[in-house]
């Protein structure tokens, strides 16, 4: 049966970090080809379209990722709901325009973790902003800068990158992408 469990797990120890370090956004181009035989198993984004431009968007504080099952016993179903919610600081014209066209798009998003790992939202159906705020804070202390959340629905728990690194997000991907960088604005 397709559905029983093949390995245990031990303890692991506790070197672990939380947060994001970076996210990656990159135009929709279809899935990434990470499942294969119909389940993901071995789930590992080994190879990238050649060609593909992902743009970079550092990040520090506040933003997280979550990933949540959703069974129905009733139904017989089974998907995974990915959150993803960023603080970017400061406002600038340029931001406002790249946040319009992430809303009117439906990105597909890396997200290189502080332990190192990168995993991708939205393989096959992409991401969505379904919430976002732009804000310039009451106090001096305050967020002044875009609070923006992402949703994605996926099959498949969300794939990680074959041999990522913190050094080397792509790790071993076969044609890693170009990588846009920002400006400090």
């Amino acid at each position: 049966m397709a559905c029983n469990l093949t390995i245990g797990r031990n303890e692991p120890c506790k070197d672990s970090v939380g947060g994001i370090a970076t996210v990656y956004f990159c135009n929709y181009t279809g899935s990434f080809g990470a499942i294969s035989s119909g389940s993901n198993s071995d789930a590992l984004i080994e190879t990238l379209p050649s060609g593909l431009t992902v743009y970079a968007y550092d990040l520090k504080g506040n933003s997280s990722y979550t990933e949540t099952v959703n069974t129905s016993r009733d139904n017989g179903t089974t998907f995974f709901s990915q959150e993803l919610v960023l603080n970017l600081k400061k406002l600038s014209n340029e931001m406002t325009t790249q946040l319009k066209l992430m809303a009117y798009g439906r990105p597909q998003i890396f997200i290189q973790t502080m332990a190192g790992d990168t995993l991708l939202v939205g393989e096959r159906e992409g991401a969505d902003v379904t919430a976002g705020t732009i804000q310039t804070g009451a106090a001096l202390g305050d967020l002044y800068g875009y609070s923006v959340t992402f949703t994605g629905q996926e099959q498949f728990p969300a794939p990680f990158v074959s041999g990522s690194t913190y050094a080397s997000p792509f790790g071993k991907v076969a044609n890693p992408p170009t990588i846009v960088y920002g400006t400090n604005d």
